[in-house]
């Protein structure tokens, strides 16, 4: 993951919105007025926060009969988490590096 792909991800989650949609799919697939029901948002919006899950890769339809649900892709969430951890272990590393400069001095 690059921060192009990176970059668009963070700012889907960064809305409370798209946040809880993704939340409630956690818990089970959804269609669009099942999550409307459930989240004080419109049917319209939900759709379009969908829309920008589906976008970066959070998020994919399913269709069950007529009805289209969506469901969380797990691995985005994972490859996402992954790369987090490796930028935390760097920033730990440059912390622990100053703070050795640091008391040296």
């Amino acid at each position: 993951m690059t921060a192009a792909t990176l970059l668009p991800m963070f700012s889907a989650l960064a809305d409370e919105t798209r946040w809880r949609i993704l939340t409630e799919l956690a818990e089970a697939e959804a269609s669009a007025s099942a999550l409307a029901g459930r989240l004080p948002v419109s049917r319209q919006a939900i759709a379009k926060h969908l829309a920008v899950l589906q976008e970066v890769g959070l998020v994919e339809p399913v269709r069950v009969g007529r009805e289209v649900r969506f469901r969380v892709v797990g691995a985005e969430l994972s490859a996402t988490a992954a790369k987090l951890d490796v930028i935390g272990r760097e920033w730990d590393r440059r912390l622990a590096a100053i703070k050795e400069i640091a008391e040296g001095l």
